[in-house]
């Protein structure tokens, strides 16, 4: 199947590292013009590497969405798609979590993404055009995790207003889709489990041992997808919440 992403004009989060990196090297491969964003200065470095344009914005600034969008839209005049890659993981159970790290994780996880959403929206609908919105979750957003409750009632929240968006905008030609990710094989993934939970640089090989294929699922898979549900060839998909990982949910 061709994926052709021609003339699209695709705004990412998070495009600096893992997951939002891999859909924008996918995503520029197929075609598509491209709005990167991230806190991480290295995507300068990126966003010249795939001949993109590059927003350095910190999405927990209130005003990051609308600055982000208004960049977007005053270079190009159009955001045909929305990419929220962007995200924290942060540990913490019931016990532990701390009001701060309950602002922070939603307001990156859940609160910035609403709100890129409500202004792509408001662009698509402007201009009464069809358009694409893909929210990347997770498989921790059903239940989640002990240690991960906080970030489990993000992906929660946002998987919610996927559903809510797709439902509310499919007659004006708007689809808004999610993707549940699992344990990823990126450099954050590498850094959270070998350096801040301890558990050595040898932590993926112990892991993908427990797996169903040996290994993790890897970045470019999950860029896989999210470049077929950018493109026209998934519709009319939309509402659609998709596990891409190695276990059937509820499953031991």
């Amino acid at each position: 199947m061709l994926l052709d992403l021609t003339g699209k004009v695709i705004l990412i989060t998070g495009a600096a590292n893992g997951i939002g990196r891999a859909i924008a090297t996918q995503a520029a491969a197929a075609g598509a013009t491209l709005v990167l964003t991230d806190r991480d200065a290295s995507l300068d470095r990126i966003a010249a590497d795939l001949v993109a344009t590059a927003h350095i914005a910190d999405l927990l600034d209130p005003a990051a969405p609308r600055q982000i969008t208004d960049a977007a839209l005053g270079l190009h005049g159009r955001i045909d798609a929305l990419v929220n890659a962007a995200g924290l993981t942060s540990r913490a159970t019931f016990l532990t979590a701390t009001p701060a790290l309950w602002d922070q994780l939603f307001t990156i996880n859940a609160r910035a993404p609403f709100f890129l959403m409500q202004a792509v929206l408001a662009d698509m609908l402007a201009r009464k055009s069809p358009g694409t919105i893909l929210n990347i979750l997770s498989m921790n957003a059903p239940c989640g995790i002990p240690e991960l409750a906080v970030y489990s009632g993000t992906k929660g929240a946002l998987a919610t207003l996927t559903r809510n968006a797709a439902n509310a905008h499919m007659a004006d030609r708007i689809r808004v889709n999610g993707i549940n990710l699992g344990w990823v094989a990126t450099e954050t993934e590498h850094h959270m489990q070998a350096d801040i939970l301890g558990r050595g640089a040898d932590w993926q090989a112990q892991a993908a041992a427990t797996l169903p294929l040996g290994r993790l699922v890897t970045a470019e898979e999950a860029a896989n997808l999210a470049t077929y549900l950018l493109s026209d060839a998934s519709i009319p998909m939309s509402g659609a919440v998709i596990d891409l990982d190695q276990k059937v949910a509820g499953a031991p």
